[in-house]
């Protein structure tokens, strides 16, 4: 019962005290001051303010506060621009010499005109920056792009004409172009010979960095040289004023875009990439490659240039390099010759094997080590075959395999060894007239190499070759 009482004596004072708050919170509230405008310096809505000077003052304001005076700047641009239409209208209106001095009220106008709207174009720029509405934004560009659409199409040639003159000799327009232009063109000439400094520098560092293949090496430099191209142009064009942020957005959106419309090229960069960093082959070695055998001349990350042996240059897109066999010709030091000698089944073997060692052993370009392997390899059809093996230095490879060629073949001749040609033996199976008109039948048959005509006793009637 205590505790009851209590809690109600606690709930009464609670209501008590509310209720005696409430004409303090209602004298707060009705004492406190109304929300109003946003509140500026006359500095940044005088149409004669500097355009760095606006730019500099709006950097403490608020988004509210910018919204506002985008407000008040499209009230100053909007007055001057229907003095520029009342102008452009008495233009279209006169006649003889009046017309060109309307005409020229008409470009000073316009001029005028313009010079406000660079400074309704930074506010508005401000107030994006800031985080300002997207859609309010678009109708403040779109009010002044439509403007300048439509003056230029009831423009007459000659008042064009007087509005490009004028705008190429503003201080603020045509010559501040083509200061900038000239600026940016001396930039880019230093930005290419700084690229190459430190193009060859970054070679000469990296020309000592071990196990690194030419075709990477080339490939970091060349990277570098861009990069090195690509960010002091940003720069130069960052401290001449211009925005960059939006480029990269539009490098984003465009990277997708192409990702799409150059799989083939992105799918010979990927095999490129792996190839410089797998270093199946280098530039100067000697490969078979997407069916096509030559020396490497060089490689970018989208494809590989061949040398063929008579100097015909092939192209070969990187897809189909990685996609297939490679066979590195050149890779190690060392080849083994191989040479394959037919002799007849008549000759003598061992004396054909002495004369093979002979020849290999007189070659001042023939390895001792790993030895030559020289063995009787195969009884074919017209010729005992025999096997000589040397190995060479992989740039000696051609000289010894010609040199052994002529050397063996001028050997076996002094020595009355034959090389057989493909031969038949060839029988005759005669038939008793008496018995049969039909003519006698010829019998081919293989033999081992000499040609034969045989009757009865098949005797040799041939001469070897």
């Amino acid at each position: 019962m205590l505790r009851f009482i209590a809690l109600a004596a606690l709930l009464l004072g609670s209501i008590t005290i509310f209720a005696a708050a409430q004409p303090s919170l209602a004298q707060d509230a009705a004492s406190a001051p109304a929300q109003t405008a946003p509140v500026f310096s006359s500095k940044v809505t005088d149409p004669q303010v500097k355009l760095d000077d606006l730019e500099l003052l709006m950097v403490p304001m608020t988004v509210d506060e910018l919204k506002a005076l985008a407000g008040k700047w499209l009230d100053i641009v909007k007055s001057k621009t229907e003095q520029v239409v009342d102008a452009q209208i008495a233009v279209s209106k006169a006649n003889g010499g009046a017309k060109s001095s309307q005409r020229e009220t008409l470009t000073k106008l316009y001029a005028e005109r313009n010079y406000l709207f660079d400074r309704y174009t930074a506010v508005v720029n401000a107030w994006e920056r800031k985080g300002g509405d997207a859609k309010e934004i678009a109708v403040y560009r779109d009010y002044q792009n439509a403007i300048f659409l439509e003056e230029t199409r009831k423009a007459d040639i000659k008042t064009l004409i007087a509005w490009a003159m004028d705008w190429m000799k503003a201080d603020d327009r045509g010559l501040m172009f083509a200061k900038n232009a000239a600026i940016v063109i001396v930039a880019f000439l230093a930005l290419i010979f700084v690229a190459r400094m430190v193009r060859a520098i970054v070679r000469r560092w990296i020309g000592h960095v071990p196990n690194i293949s030419d075709l990477l090496q080339a490939f970091i430099v060349g990277i570098i040289y861009w990069i090195v191209l690509a960010v002091g142009l940003m720069l130069v064009l960052s401290g001449l004023g211009v925005d960059v942020t939006p480029l990269f957005a539009v490098f984003g959106g465009a990277s997708i875009i192409a990702a799409f419309a150059m799989q083939d090229s992105l799918s010979n960069l990927a095999s490129g990439l792996m190839i410089m960093i797998y270093r199946p082959f280098d530039v100067g070695d000697y490969v078979d490659v997407g069916g096509v055998a030559g020396t490497v001349k060089s490689t970018n990350i989208f494809a590989t240039t061949v040398t063929t042996p008579d100097n015909q240059v092939i192209v070969i897109p990187n897809k189909n390099v990685w996609g297939n066999v490679i066979t590195n010709v050149t890779a190690s030091e060392t080849r083994r010759v191989d040479l394959v000698f037919g002799i007849g089944y008549d000759d003598s073997i061992p004396e054909a094997l002495k004369v093979l060692e002979q020849a290999v052993e007189a070659h001042p370009l023939v390895l001792k080590d790993p030895a030559p392997t020289i063995r009787v390899n195969e009884l074919a059809d017209s010729s005992v075959n025999l096997i000589c093996r040397p190995w060479a230095k992989t740039s000696d490879y051609w000289t010894v395999y010609w040199d052994l060629t002529r050397y063996v073949k001028e050997l076996f001749d002094s020595v009355g060894i034959s090389i057989p040609y493909p031969q038949q033996d060839v029988h005759f199976i005669p038939v008793d007239p008496n018995k049969a008109s039909t003519p006698p039948v010829l019998e081919k048959t293989p033999s081992v190499d000499r040609e034969s005509i045989s009757s009865g006793d098949q005797g040799h009637a041939g001469e070897d070759k």
